[in-house]
């Protein structure tokens, strides 16, 4: 069994991998790990250090999930992909064709770190306007992927 998770180092997207984990130990599926880093959404002086940052916390974070993956036996691997998150996924899928894709649901309980109050903010304004364009990154994958798509619940800790 191959099973796609989305993952961007995230609150969410741990609660998600703890789900994958537990429900998924017995079995022992092929994991891969994608995670797409979105453009930081501004011209300004500071938005190409931004973007680096967020590559490397989320590159970084994302290979040191799979080495805890992988140090319980379950086979790993890793995808860097930047761009539209709902794009890159579906692409991903498309090419290595997983048995199943997982991904968080979204909520508005925010991370912590030192870009929490950046992020907050640009999340909000694109998150309503993505919602009224295209729908939610799991309503778009849901409608489209080739596999079967498994929402995890984020809003309980």
């Amino acid at each position: 069994m191959h099973v796609m998770l989305a993952y961007d180092n995230s609150r969410n997207a741990n609660i998600a991998l703890d789900a994958v984990r537990r429900m998924l130990a017995a079995i022992k599926p092929k994991i891969t790990l994608i995670s797409v880093v979105e453009d930081v959404g501004s011209t300004t002086d500071g938005a190409d250090d931004m973007f680096n940052a967020q590559y490397h916390d989320q590159k970084s974070g994302t290979e040191a999930a799979a080495q805890g993956l992988a140090a319980e036996g379950f086979e790993t691997a890793v995808l860097i992909a930047e761009g539209d998150a709902r794009k890159m996924i579906l692409r991903a899928v498309e090419q290595k064709n997983p048995d199943l894709l997982v991904l968080a649901r979204h909520s508005h309980k925010p991370d912590t770190g030192p870009f929490n109050f950046i992020t907050k903010r640009l999340d909000a304004l694109v998150e309503e306007f993505d919602h009224m364009t295209f729908g939610s990154t799991s309503a778009f994958l849901a409608r489209r992927a080739p596999c079967p798509l498994l929402i995890i619940p984020t809003h309980a800790e």
